[in-house]
This record gives structure tokens, C-alpha cells and sequence, in this order.
């Protein structure tokens, strides 16, 4: 299950990882070459952070554990990265946000720059086994539901027809 997990967050890991590589590029003074190897080691971390963390049926589950952060304090999976490019964390603080939260969740990639920023969404997907199967769970619920609602007024009156 492991190599299949992973695939399945590819997307999520690969949008935030390209995101603050993104952020990275903008403030100019990173060479394309490093930043590509941070990209690629910071997807590397998060895989490997995220795998026993991935919940696609229950997308909320684990978000706190996979939330990247940087509040004064250098999230460790950037810092880990940024260290394989020779990026020190006080570099990494001039150039990045000094308040940045990133939400890696099955099927939603969100992030908020400053404590009272708004949430943009990077990335969304339906999920293909969360939402879904609700609604399709929910949408027999509610027909049954119908069903049993309707089917006892029809019933007394197949009845009355029946017995007039």
C-alpha cells in the first residue's frame, strides 16, 4: 500500500512543493538548478513525512501532522530541503514569507501567507473515493428514505382501490 499512497498524493506533494518553489524563484537569488533539487527533495521529504499520514477517505484526518509551516520558526521539511541546496534557515527566512501555513490535504492544497491572510486554494479535486461515495452513500440514503416515505401512502391506496 505504501507505493500506492504515495501515488495518490503525487498531485497534492507536487503542487505544494511547486508552490514554495515558486516562492522561492520570486524573490530572485536561487539558481534555477538549486531550485529544481529543492523542488525534488522537498517532494522526497513530504512523501516520506506524509506516508503513513494520508487519508483519502477521511481528508481531514492527519491535517495538523501535514501542515508546513513556517511561523518564526522554519518548517522542518523546508529546512531539510533548503539544507540539501546549501540554503541556511536565516536565508530561507529573507526569502520567504515570515508567516506561511500550507495545508497538504488529499484532494485540496491550500495556504495562507500571514496569521490573518485569507485561505487560497492551490489545487482541488473531487475525491475520487471520499466525497463521492458519500453522496452516492447519502443519494441511496435519501432515495430509500423516499422510498419508505412513499411507499406507505401508495400502499393504502393500492388498498382502498383494491377494496372499493
Amino acid at each position: 500500500a505504501g507505493s500506492g499512497a504515495g501515488a495518490d498524493m503525487r498531485t497534492e506533494i507536487s503542487t505544494a512543493a511547486a508552490f514554495v518553489t515558486r516562492l522561492l524563484r520570486a524573490s530572485g537569488g536561487v539558481g534555477e538548478e538549486q531550485l529544481r533539487c529543492f523542488r525534488e527533495c522537498l517532494q522526497e521529504a513530504m512523501r516520506e513525512h506524509y506516508k503513513h499520514h494520508w487519508f483519502p477517505l477521511v481528508p481531514s484526518k492527519g491535517s495538523g501532522y501535514r501542515c508546513i509551516r513556517i511561523n518564526h520558526k522554519m518548517d522542518p521539511l523546508i529546512g531539510k530541503a533548503a539544507g540539501m541546496i546549501g540554503l541556511s534557515h536565516e536565508r530561507l527566512f529573507q526569502l520567504l514569507p515570515s508567516e506561511l501555513t500550507l495545508w497538504v490535504d488529499p484532494f485540496e492544497v491550500s495556504y495562507r501567507i500571514g496569521e490573518d491572510g485569507s485561505i487560497c486554494v492551490l489545487y482541488e479535486s473531487p475525491q475520487p473515493g471520499g466525497k463521492a461515495a458519500k453522496q452516492l452513500e447519502s443519494r441511496t440514503s435519501c432515495k430509500e428514505e423516499w422510498r419508505i416515505g412513499r411507499s406507505s401512502p401508495s400502499k393504502s391506496y393500492n388498498m382502498m382501490t383494491v377494496s372499493s
